[in-house]
């Protein structure tokens, strides 16, 4: 059997709905490691959120931030960091329209106001407190990715930077901003241009709107029973939801273990 560089989304797809992680994922990824499998999780959180997910299923690579962070065996091998004038552009035209933001760098997220209740709402569904306040750290620190908290008819007031950025909806009340053409694709590319692989020999996971051009881009795009409807038409594979057992369903299907 070919061996494969797979990855998997966080959110959906390796985490339920209560953000945990299925006992039959854990056994498909433990096998799909015995099989000699390169496996990487591709996800929009930061490294050190991804981390204890990492250190439950014993990997150590990783796709972060949608494709601007990407770390294989405990080096970084891409970062593509926002720029510190565009940022300034974005938090004066945020702060003007009353829209707090996070900005997200390697090892902390601050908040561009003290409280925030999109915030609150927004990021407590990924099970993380609101953010300190503290407008210094986007200034000092190199950012690969800002949570723009606003509703989706608001994003028109940023249309101004759509030739350096783009916005990837994954909330009512919040957006993703990272560079433009950033995706968790780029993030691949980079990783099979370190490894010795091809596009084809690439399999990706995913259930959301920022996974879209990776289930594009993969050698084989899986998507979750409980994905975004746009994402499944974009699959090679719709696979069953993650609470039914879905990866370990798909990596079965696919031939990538035996059960």
């Amino acid at each position: 059997m070919n061996k494969k560089v797979i990855f998997f989304d966080i959110d959906g797809t390796l985490y339920d709905h209560d953000k945990k992680i299925p006992e039959s994922t854990k056994r498909a990824v433990h096998l799909l490691k015995e099989k000699g499998h390169h496996l990487f999780i591709a996800s929009g959180r930061s490294p050190f959120l991804i981390k204890p997910i990492l250190e439950e299923l014993g990997l150590d690579s990783f796709i972060a931030y949608n494709g601007q962070y990407v770390m294989y065996e405990g080096e970084v091998i891409y970062g593509n960091p926002l720029k510190l004038e565009l940022m300034e552009k974005i938090y004066e035209t945020a702060d003007r329209q009353d829209h707090p933001l996070v900005f997200m760098g390697e090892k902390a997220l601050k908040a561009s106001v003290p409280n925030h209740p999109f915030i609150h709402e927004g990021i407590g569904t990924l099970k993380i407190k609101h953010p300190e306040h503290d407008l210094s750290y986007f200034k000092e620190n190199e950012i690969f990715q800002i949570l723009l908290f606003c509703k989706a008819e608001e994003e028109v007031k940023y249309e101004a930077f759509s030739e350096e950025i783009d916005l990837v909806r994954w909330h009512e009340l919040s957006t993703d901003v990272v560079p433009k053409g950033g995706s968790k694709a780029e993030g691949i590319k980079r990783v099979i241009e370190r490894l010795p692989y091809e596009q084809k020999d690439t399999v990706a996971f995913g259930d959301g709107l920022n996974d879209r051009e990776m289930i594009s881009f993969a050698g084989t795009g899986v998507a979750m029973g409980n994905a975004v409807n746009e994402l499944k038409d974009l699959a090679d594979f719709v696979t069953k939801p993650v609470d039914e057992d879905g990866i370990f369903h798909a990596v079965t299907h696919l031939g990538l273990i035996e059960e």
